[in-house]
C-alpha cells in the first residue's frame, strides 16, 4: 500500500496508546493464562469463576449472576462450569427458592484447588501488573480501568470487597 493510501483514524499521540494498550491486551492474559494453567491446570477464566465463587456465601451464585460477574455470557459460562464439573470442582443444582433458576456451587474440592491456586496466580499479578507502578500509577489504572470498563458496559461488576457486585 503506497504511504498515501494509509488509513486514516487515530491521531498519532493515540495511536501510540492505543499500541500500548493492544499490546498489554494481548500478553497479560496469554501470561496469566500459561501460569494457571501450568500450575492448576485452570484458565484465567476458570480461576476467576473459582473466585468469585469463593467469595460468595455458602459459595453459591446463580449462573447468570457468575456470567455478569466474568463480563461473559451465558453460553461461555455454562461450557466453562460444563469443564469444572468434569474436574469435580462445580457443581450446578436448581435454587430451591425458585427452581427455574441454577445455580453454580463451588465443591469442596473446588475450594482446595483455588486454595491451592491463588497465591501464585496473585503472586504473578503483583509481579506484571502492580510492581512495575508507583503507588499513584495504582491508583490511576485502578480509575482508568473502571472508566474504560463503564464505557464498554455500565453494568456492575463483581468487587472483592463485597464479593459481589459494586457499581464503579
Amino acid at each position: 500500500m503506497p504511504p498515501s493510501a494509509e488509513p486514516s483514524g487515530l491521531r498519532p499521540d493515540h495511536l501510540e496508546v492505543w499500541a500500548s494498550v493492544a499490546t498489554l491486551l494481548e500478553r497479560l492474559p496469554a501470561a496469566l493464562d500459561a501460569q494457571l494453567q501450568r500450575d492448576s491446570g485452570l484458565t484465567h477464566y476458570e480461576h476467576g469463576l473459582l473466585y468469585a465463587l469463593g467469595r460468595a456465601p455458602e459459595r453459591t451464585l446463580r449462573m447468570s449472576t457468575l456470567a455478569g460477574y466474568a463480563s461473559s455470557t451465558l453460553s461461555r459460562l455454562s461450557k466453562a462450569v460444563s469443564r469444572l464439573e468434569r474436574k469435580g470442582l462445580v457443581r450446578r443444582e436448581p435454587d430451591p427458592g425458585d427452581r427455574r433458576v441454577t445455580l453454580a456451587v463451588l465443591t469442596d474440592e473446588g475450594h482446595e484447588v483455588l486454595l491451592r491456586s491463588t497465591p501464585a496466580h496473585h503472586a504473578l499479578v503483583e509481579e506484571l501488573v502492580f510492581a512495575p507502578l508507583t503507588a499513584a500509577q495504582v491508583r490511576q489504572l485502578g480509575e482508568i480501568s473502571r472508566r474504560l470498563a463503564q464505557a464498554i458496559d455500565p453494568a456492575e461488576t463483581w468487587s472483592p470487597a463485597t464479593g459481589g457486585s459494586a457499581s464503579g
